[in-house]
């Protein structure tokens, strides 16, 4: 949903992390997150072979642990501001969180071949 709505309303996505909305390189940064987001969700929906399944989600794992270290690193320089900074953090560290779920939960199924 965060990809979707970065996608199509990165307006509001920066004012709901508590940024200026009107900064173009944002808005670019955010629609960039945005069609990832949606490309990779879209991947673990459609792919039904397990180890494509399992290479999906292991580049998504590297994908938001990037993300995170990203926002933490730029919180903390101060490029970012604290509180949407604070915020991307919690989404992709929640989003790398659910990465290894679904690799544990992929690892538990028996395979169907």
């Amino acid at each position: 949903m965060n990809g979707v709505a970065a996608l199509l309303a990165p307006q509001l996505v920066a004012r709901r992390l508590g940024a200026e909305p009107g900064r173009p390189a944002l808005i670019y940064v955010l629609r960039m997150f945005g069609v990832r987001t949606v490309v990779l969700g879209v991947e673990l929906l459609c792919v039904k072979d397990p180890v494509e399944l399992d290479r999906a989600l292991r580049v998504g794992t590297l994908i938001h642990t990037s993300d995170a270290l990203s926002a933490a690193w730029v919180g903390q320089e101060g490029t970012l501001a604290r509180r949407p900074a604070v915020a991307a953090t919690a989404i992709s560290t929640v989003n790398v969180a659910l990465t290894f779920l679904a690799q544990r939960r992929s690892r538990c199924r028996p395979a169907t071949r």
